[in-house]
């Protein structure tokens, strides 16, 4: 008599990196192939380099504990910060070695409709998915996104002392290409990486 497999134990990794969409192969069932690979890339997802920068409200978050934007910033009308005080005013293109403040191409706030704090990953998957909440975009858009914009990909070289978001932007963006492929499930609510 065959006995039903169970979860396919997916191989440790360090808080550091992430686990390749080959790791998933051993789950068989596609909607919980979808789901784990999801839940993998809520470690990014989640992690505080990318929530700062995804508030719940109209001020941005610094730092792994999350704290508010010092010096005080506001979201603006734009997401870009209020007139006299944009986000570019000190962000720049690049992060600034002397004087530590991080930066990247286009440096803004997500759309408010994109926040992530307090968020669960069903709640963030979720709104990935909705054209509504995510910019209009499509889930190609959405793996492009992830994969090669020069902000996304700030995560991974915050500049000075701060600590990176696990793996590396192609890693995440495989994982997040293959969530997609798979039906681009959403993990159960309460469901943790």
């Amino acid at each position: 008599m065959d006995t039903p497999k169970g979860p396919t134990a997916l191989r440790k990794v360090a808080p550091g990196e992430l686990r390749a969409p080959p790791d998933f192969a051993g789950i068989e069932d596609k909607r919980a192939r979808s789901q784990a690979l999801f839940l993998e890339a809520s470690r990014v997802f989640t992690h505080p380099r990318c929530v700062n920068c995804h508030p719940n409200g109209d001020i941005p978050h610094q730092g792994m504990n999350m704290q508010l934007h010092d010096p005080p910033a506001v979201r603006g009308p734009d997401n870009h910060g209020v007139v006299g005080m944009e986000c570019t005013s000190c962000h720049q293109d690049k992060n600034q070695a002397l004087t530590r403040v991080p930066g990247a191409p286009h440096w803004a706030l997500a759309p408010l409709g994109m926040a992530w704090v307090g968020k669960s990953p069903r709640e963030i998957c979720e709104q990935i998915k909705d054209p509504k909440r995510n910019g209009g975009k499509s889930l190609a858009a959405i793996v492009e996104h992830n994969a090669h914009d020069a902000l996304v990909g700030w995560g991974w070289h915050p500049g000075a002392d701060r600590e990176p978001v696990p793996g590396t932007q192609e890693q995440f963006g495989a994982i997040v290409a293959a969530w997609a492929e798979s039906g681009a499930e959403c993990p159960a609510e309460g469901a943790k990486p």
